[in-house]
């Protein structure tokens, strides 16, 4: 059976011409709303997919808009509300290194390079220049993690386990 990954979330329309509001989940925006890109559109009541072909991209505040083939006008789109994009498995692609999924990375434990446990990735958060890990710690703390070289010394995604070097400050 094949798998599924989340691009992002139909959160309205946009225009009269078939163009939708999209939440991007995704760290390949560019490559994943290309034009010409098939994207699988699943909907809250409905077990089967409807395939999309991206027939135009552009981003717009925090938004991705886009219309698909076939979909001209408001009425064509507005069904897809709350649906969620999404792509197969097949679809992910090799990535280079020292680059990785955010699904490889949510539910991973970190612990510091002296074998501190920290704990469990919960969210990634994307606000600029670098990523940054939502680790949820002991009792429930959050504690924010910025994915550069200077902290995050290891990463393992089949053990499931990265290891950082905490700058000073980082986990008080």
């Amino acid at each position: 059976m094949e798998k599924w990954f989340n691009v992002g979330k139909i959160v309205n329309t946009q225009g009269i011409k078939g163009e939708v509001r999209v939440i991007s989940k995704t760290d390949f925006p560019e490559k994943r709303y290309k034009v010409g890109n098939v994207l699988f559109l699943f909907m809250p009541n409905s077990k089967k997919p409807i395939e999309l072909t991206v027939k135009s991209h552009r981003t717009h505040k925090n938004f991705e808009l886009l219309t698909f083939e076939g979909y001209n006008n408001i009425n064509d789109v507005e069904k897809f509300k709350e649906g969620i994009l999404k792509v197969p498995e097949s679809q992910l692609g090799e990535l280079e290194e020292d680059e990785f999924y955010y699904h490889e990375i949510i539910g991973c434990l970190v612990a510091t390079t002296e074998g501190e446990e920290i704990g469990k990735v919960t969210e990634i958060l994307s606000p600029g220049a670098n990523d940054v890990w939502v680790v949820k710690g002991k009792g429930g703390k959050e504690i924010l993690i910025p994915y550069i070289q200077d902290v995050v010394k290891k990463v393992d995604v089949k053990e499931q386990v990265i290891l950082i070097d905490p700058m000073e400050g980082l986990l008080s």
